[in-house]
Formats: structure tokens, sequence, C-alpha cells
């Protein structure tokens, strides 16, 4: 398990053959905190063709157990389809983007 945020993956590998079947491309970390919320840009890899696939996006929580990070849900989106009604949906939801707030 990770110790900090910034070791959180899902970079994946199987023990038994030693393929990797999840690959990371991206990170963007959404929170930080006791519970903390990452979106992965990753690739899985099609076990019939032995090729990674298309791009697909994952959103992971982790909540913080003692000294490590331990995964708690997640939610892929599996399309490019599928990612942009999420973002239609959430703009007609949200129509007015937030002001940033200074560092």
């Amino acid at each position: 398990m990770a110790a900090t945020i910034d070791e959180l993956t899902i970079n994946w590998t199987d023990e038994r053959d030693g393929k990797q079947k999840i690959k990371e491309l991206k990170k963007e970390v959404l929170t930080r905190g006791g519970w903390t919320t990452i979106m992965y840009l990753m690739q899985e890899l099609n076990s019939k063709t032995d090729q990674f696939g298309e791009p697909k996006i994952r959103i992971q929580r982790y909540q913080k157990r003692g000294d490590s990070y331990m995964p708690k849900s997640k939610f892929t989106i599996t399309n490019v389809k599928q990612a942009y009604q999420i973002m239609d949906v959430i703009k007609a939801w949200y129509p007015e983007k937030p002001q940033q707030e200074e560092k």
C-alpha cells in the first residue's frame, strides 16, 4: 500500500505471468486528505490481442487508514462517448465555473 498520495498508482502487473495489465498514462489528484480522490487516464491490456486498448478514465477514492491509503471505490469511464455524456450533464448542472481560489 502507498504511504503518500504521490505514491498512489493504478499500474498493475499480474504476478502470475509478469505482464502489465493496467497502464497509468496520466494522474490528476482532485482532493487530498483522509479521503483522497484521483482521476487516472489508463489503458487495460486486452488478453486476446495482447495489446493495450483505448484509453479510459478511472476516478478512484482512497481512505487513509493508519500509515497507508486504501482503495475504497472506483468508477471507470469506458469510452469517449460516455465521457462526453458525463461532461454534458455536469455542464448542465453547473453552468457557471466557480472562481479559482488564489494560492
